[in-house]
């Protein structure tokens, strides 16, 4: 692909965004007032990409593969020192944040999702059951990292140990409960909560935290024996100050992948969700209260306070998921269980007795009042151009969706604020399209969409997967001559995915998770990946890449 052909579809801006073939819509709503919502997705304000890249093709490789003038750097991999205190970096990496120090583009604060522990690298597991200690090293790594991060005169990123803010978060840290589930009979009265893992994707709030979800808890809480409702929240914490901890119920209590902010028109606080599992419902929460920038950190507050809502796809409505609503289903006397939920009706209403109830049994309650089930919802983000929402539906073989799509939401009146909606599929996956299973997606400022892929490791490089290979990590232009054809920009390891793309605001560098390389693998002595290939070190380690060579116009 030559450079005049890329170009053109690089920097076109929001202005320029057409019609697009192969599975793709149009992005041609309206420029919205609040574009500035979306910011947060990679903290993009202007138009600063203008370079190129020649894509690379699929790849079998164990290697992270990235395109020509470009590099990586391995910032923070499995089990690495990342402070003083000899805390080490956690597995499962996922979801990364960047946040500047002293507003520097090569120094700053990442915080960085760990979502889940294979056990097989902490050693032998006898019966399917896990030792004492691998119970506590499970909840070790899990949960969160925060780590300084900063490029050297070289222009290489490193991690920073001697950071005072360095830290880990995770399966033994304690934190404050917020909203109707706190001290509610559904949590056994508890205003206060140890731990977090499964932690998945997350989010920037206007305030600059971080929310953090959390997605499949079960395992990890029966094993340790502590109560599942007290998991499956989204969490915030403030990279800058250790003692800033909560879980918000009022956002509802299910198998959280992220959340993407935005504001409504009346200057409420709008916070989409998705389910990540099959047949599983997309919420959103509005507050009660308004955003004020002047207020700073204590707007989280407007997380405790308002109404969740579940999207019904057929009515294009979005449904409140209130005890109020739910009562009034459970007494209609021709009430019909909706799509098989365990419990007779008698059953149900002695299950949903409050709001807390309601919110700590999310699916349930949304499945209940109307909501819809999808084909496992995962990263939800907001457009930054026209408040257009995306949602990465990853695949349901249940129903034959085997490859996946992207749906896109149109608020009405280009509110986000809006009980009502029309949607459409603006990407399908496959081989028209390029890539499969769609997971973690974002806009750049240049109004391409970046999108990374999470094919079953299990089923790389079989049947109707073959053509993909290995995952990896995709930009999409919205027009020009390929428009609707997904350029691949890098090829994972083998059995890994990439997750969790975010740059520095100046756009230089892409931060990369790699995550679960050489997930099959059965005996450590033969291990299917070594990445990062460390030397003298057989073990496949996940981490964070820095990605750099973009080009500044």
């Amino acid at each position: 692909m030559d450079r005049k052909t890329f170009l053109s579809f690089l920097g076109t801006g929001a202005a320029a965004l057409a019609a697009a073939s192969a599975g793709l819509g149009t992005l041609d709503g309206k420029a919205s007032a609040m574009s500035s919502t979306a910011d947060h997705l990679f903290g993009f304000k202007t138009n600063k990409v203008s370079g190129y890249f020649e894509p690379i093709q699929p790849s079998k490789e164990d290697a992270l593969l990235v395109p020509k003038n470009f590099k990586y750097d391995v910032v923070a991999a499995f089990d690495d020192v990342i402070n003083t205190a000899g805390e080490k970096f956690g597995q499962g990496a996922d979801y990364n944040a960047y946040f500047p120090i002293n507003g520097s583009n090569t120094r700053g604060l990442l915080v960085t999702n760990h979502e889940y522990t294979n056990i097989f690298l902490l050693g032998p597991v006898a019966d399917d059951k896990m030792t004492a200690e691998q119970i506590k090293q499970n909840l070790y790594y899990q949960g969160m990292s925060v780590i300084e991060v900063f490029r050297d005169e070289k222009g290489t990123w490193k991690m920073d140990t001697s950071s005072k803010y360095a830290r880990r978060i995770n399966g033994t840290t304690k934190f404050d409960l917020t909203g109707p589930a706190k001290g509610s009979a559904a949590l056994g009265n508890a205003t206060t909560a140890v731990g977090t893992f499964a932690n998945c994707s997350g989010g920037v709030t206007f305030w600059n935290t971080v929310l953090s979800c959390e997605e499949n808890f079960t395992e990890t809480a029966v094993s340790a024996k502590l109560p599942e409702t007290h998991y499956g929240w989204v969490v915030e914490i403030d990279p800058f100050d250790p003692s800033y901890r909560k879980k918000h119920t009022a956002l509802g209590r299910f198998n959280h992948e992220n959340t993407a902010m935005g504001i409504a028109a009346d200057g409420r606080v709008v916070v989409y969700m998705g389910d990540d599992k099959k047949d599983a419902c997309v919420y959103k929460f509005i507050s009660k209260g308004k955003f004020d920038k002047l207020k700073g950190r204590s707007n989280s507050a407007l997380l405790e306070e308002g109404t969740l809502y579940v999207a019904n796809l057929k009515s294009g409505k979005w449904l409140p998921v209130t005890i109020e609503e739910v009562k009034k289903v459970l007494s209609n006397e021709k009430y019909k269980n909706p799509y098989g939920i365990s419990g007779t009706k008698e059953d149900l209403l002695k299950k949903f007795k409050s709001q807390g109830d309601v919110v700590t049994f999310c699916h349930e309650a949304a499945l209940l009042v109307g909501g819809t089930p999808t084909d496992r919802p995962e990263d939800i983000e907001i457009s930054p151009f026209d408040n257009t929402v995306f949602i990465c539906h990853t695949n349901n073989d249940i129903h034959g969706n085997i490859h996946g799509h992207i749906t896109r939401i149109f608020e009405s009146g280009n509110d986000l604020g809006s009980l009502e909606f029309d949607f459409e599929i603006f990407a399908a996956g496959g081989r028209q399209s390029g890539f499969s299973s769609p997971d973690n997606l974002a806009f750049d400022s240049n109004g391409n969409l970046w999108v990374v892929t999470d094919i079953s490791s299990s089923s790389h490089n079989k049947g109707v997967y073959k053509p993909f290979m290995n995952n990896g990590l995709f930009v999409i232009p919205t027009s020009g001559e390929a428009k609707g054809t997904a350029l691949q920009f890098a090829s994972g390891p083998i059995e890994s995915e990439l997750t969790g793309p975010f740059f520095t605001p100046d756009e230089q560098t892409l931060f990369l998770s790699v995550q679960h390389p050489g997930e099959m693998t059965t005996d450590l002595s033969k291990p299917t990946s070594t990445w990062p290939h460390r030397s003298g070190d057989k073990k496949a380690r996940c981490g964070v890449v820095a990605i750099t060579g973009f080009k500044l116009g």
